[in-house]
Order: C-alpha cells, then sequence, then structure tokens
C-alpha cells in the first residue's frame, strides 16, 4: 500500500477535523506562505488528544503560524500561550481564533520566544515546540525551567523528512539544529524521550525531575 493511501485510510479512520480547522487549513493554503508548516489534520488530533490525555492547566506554545495547533491544544487545556514572530500574521491569528469555540482559552503574543518566554509567570504543564529548527537547544533552555517535574514537552518536526539521518545534509543548519537537540534529550537522563513517527516527527518529552 502506498503511503498516500495509508494516509487517507488513517485520516478516515480518526476524530474528524472540526469545520473552523479546515477553514483555517484553506485559507491558510490559499494566502499565506509555506503552508506546509501547518499541523494538519492529522497531527491536531494527535495534539488534540495530548491535551484531552494530560488535561494540562497552562499549555505554552512556540511557533503559532497561523492558529491551527494552539486551537488544537486548547481542546483539552485551560489556557494556552502562543508566541509567533512573524508579526505579519499577527491579525490572521485573532482571527483564526475567533473562528473557533476554543479561541477565548488562547493568549497570543508576538515576539522572539527566546525573550519572552523567561519574562512569563508560573509553570506550563506541557509545551510545544514548532519554531525555528536551528534553535531547538536554545528553546529547550528557556522552556526547562517553566515545565515542572511530571511534565511534558513536544518538538515538532524532529526527524525534518529524514534528513537527521542523512549524510547528504551534513551542512544545513536546520538539521544540524534538530539533530543536536535530538542527541541532547536522547542523553539527558532527566528526561524522558520517544520519538513518534508522526507526519515530520513528534518527540515527545517528560522531565523527570
Amino acid at each position: 500500500m502506498s503511503e498516500e493511501r495509508l494516509e487517507d485510510y488513517i485520516l478516515g479512520h480518526i476524530s474528524e477535523e472540526p469545520e473552523y480547522l479546515r477553514l483555517i487549513t484553506r485559507s491558510t493554503n490559499l494566502d499565506v506562505l509555506n503552508p506546509h508548516m501547518l499541523s494538519g489534520h492529522l497531527q491536531g488530533r494527535v495534539l488534540s488528544m495530548l491535551g484531552r490525555m494530560l488535561r494540562p492547566r497552562r499549555v505554552l506554545e512556540l511557533g503559532t503560524y497561523t492558529g491551527y495547533s494552539a486551537l488544537c491544544l486548547a481542546e483539552g487545556a485551560e489556557e494556552v500561550v502562543t508566541i509567533e514572530r512573524n508579526d505579519e500574521l499577527e491579525e490572521r491569528i485573532k482571527h483564526n481564533l475567533s473562528l473557533s469555540p476554543f479561541g477565548g482559552k488562547v493568549r497570543p503574543l508576538t515576539g522572539d520566544a527566546l525573550a519572552i518566554v523567561p519574562q512569563l509567570e508560573g509553570l506550563f504543564e506541557l509545551v510545544f515546540i514548532d519554531a525555528d529548527k536551528r534553535e531547538y537547544n536554545d528553546y529547550l533552555d528557556v522552556v526547562l525551567p517553566k515545565v515542572p517535574a511530571g511534565g511534558w514537552i513536544a518538538a515538532d518536526n524532529t526527524l525534518w523528512d529524514g534528513h537527521v539521518a542523512d549524510p547528504a545534509y551534513d551542512h544545513d543548519k536546520q538539521t544540524l539544529g534538530l539533530r543536536a537537540f535530538n542527541d541532547r534529550v536522547a542523553a539527558d537522563k532527566s528526561l524522558a524521550t520517544v520519538i513518534l513517527p508522526v507526519r515530520d516527527g513528534l518527540t515527545l518529552i517528560q522531565k523527570l525531575r
């Protein structure tokens, strides 16, 4: 069976994508650069399920893009704080959040996550990292103090279309950033880690202490 047919089968046997998320997907593909960055149906339902399973009081997301993943996370959380560096997306994000019954749970911030996160008050039981791949280790540095023992971090794109295991990409800065992140979390005994081959790779990390 081809990967495309298998994906169609999977999408036909998981919870439906809500209509407002389909609208966000369509408008993102029509109007925004790099629409492949959007989480999409399968990963969106994975994020929703994580939220429903963990029931975090607060979630922190690095990399809002057009708001799709933040709304998925909000399905199971009390509050989602999401940070997007690209200020040109600010109004679109606000509009997309308004389409969802969960939009009121999401607090969007605009700016550099590395500067903003240390200024945030309180802890986050779940963090979702989906921003500049070259800076994943830097993001980990600033979010770890914000995660309590037993809390969770999910990191997107950690397989990077297989480039992390391909020597042909030894000089690609994004690939090198992801490799360094993967190596670090695998070696850190204070973290429990698994990489799920969902979409472009989703790493789940639990802070043990």
